[in-house]
């Protein structure tokens, strides 16, 4: 059940559910309310919304997504920013939770979000963000179905919780893969097997060595991880970002790899330290590339976590930031 950041247009989202940030009234309004109104028809959704209306703050109904792509449309009323009092923050997280409740009663599996509140009722980006995130982990950690969640942003401001770690990946992946590619000049010359009078090409690796140095199956390390780090099979899914289908393919198919994108985000959920994760990684065929920049950003992010307190929402702002794939994605 991923939770995945996009920058764009909610009413083109390819989604089951869409969210309003909309006004107590459920009148059209401007901004994302504005489009989403004209989406869908807006005399059809108008009228629709007459029947509901009024609703409190942090309320939220449903109506038919009308001409919209999306099959319905989920009405919230965020609070206008006064300082952030709690009661202001409750209101906030009761948008998305009351939101999320009223997708699974239909059993919907997918949903978009805009960041309620963070418009004209001027709430501060980085903080409606938080309380967003909050509320829908809390939802989605106690929800036995499965749902893709989407926080669609139209500006860079709301990743402004993860800036401390922005401003100092930029350096640490130009640092990176400029000695990496030093490297890569530098390196020739053959590989050769013990025991052999015959030199081969690096890329082939002699059966006796193949067979002498056979570890532990992907499937093997990632259980004794698992219990080590004294997890259930829930937890790490949940916080791994990932759905429970494809976790259950994972530990019941031990010949099934999943990709790298999926193996870092079971790292992260398990807070595994970088040799840990190089060893989960090793498991499954994969390494970390210094030529790539999404392994440049994990590592960085996993390096100055000394306190493997990770949040993969952080993280994953980070390889937003650089138009990177997100974790949770297969």
């Amino acid at each position: 059940m991923p939770l995945l950041i996009s920058r764009n247009d909610i009413t083109k989202i390819d989604v089951d559910v869409i969210v309003n940030a909309a006004n107590t009234a459920l009148q059209m309004g401007g901004g994302v309310c504005g489009a989403i109104f004209r989406a869908a028809g807006p005399s059809e959704l108008q009228a629709a919304c007459d029947k509901l209306a009024p609703i409190k703050t942090g309320e939220a109904v449903i109506t038919d997504g009308f001409k919209s792509k999306a099959k319905y449309i989920i009405h919230t009323a965020g609070p206008i920013y006064q300082g952030g009092n709690t009661a202001q923050e409750k209101q906030l997280y009761d948008c998305y939770y009351n939101s999320l409740k009223l997708a699974s009663e239909k059993n919907l599996k997918s949903i978009a979000f805009p960041l309620i509140s963070a418009g004209i009722y001027g709430y501060p980006p980085n903080k409606a963000l938080s309380t967003a995130l909050k509320s829908i982990h809390d939802f989605l950690g106690g929800y036995d179905g499965e749902m893709t969640v989407y926080m669609i942003v139209y500006n860079d401001d709301a990743f402004s919780a993860a800036k401390k770690l922005y401003d100092g990946v930029e350096s640490y992946i130009d640092e990176k893969l400029i000695v990496n590619d030093i490297e890569r000049r530098r390196r020739s010359g053959n590989f050769s097997c013990k025991n052999s009078d015959v030199e081969y090409p690096e890329s082939i690796l002699c059966e006796s060595e193949i067979f002498a140095n056979l570890e532990d199956s992907f499937n093997t390390k990632l259980f004794d991880f698992i219990r080590q780090k004294q997890m259930t099979n829930a937890d790490v899914y949940k916080n791994a970002n990932i759905d429970r289908r494809l976790f259950s393919k994972i530990i019941s198919n031990d010949t099934y790899t999943p990709s790298k994108n999926t193996i870092f985000a079971l790292a992260i959920s398990l807070k595994l330290n970088l040799k840990e994760t190089e060893s989960l990684l090793k498991s499954a065929g994969y390494a970390i590339s210094h030529s790539s920049k999404s392994d440049l950003i994990i590592e960085y992010y996993i390096l100055h976590n000394q306190s493997q307190n990770y949040n993969i929402d952080e993280l994953n702002f980070l390889l937003y930031q650089h138009q990177q794939i997100q974790l949770g994605q297969e």
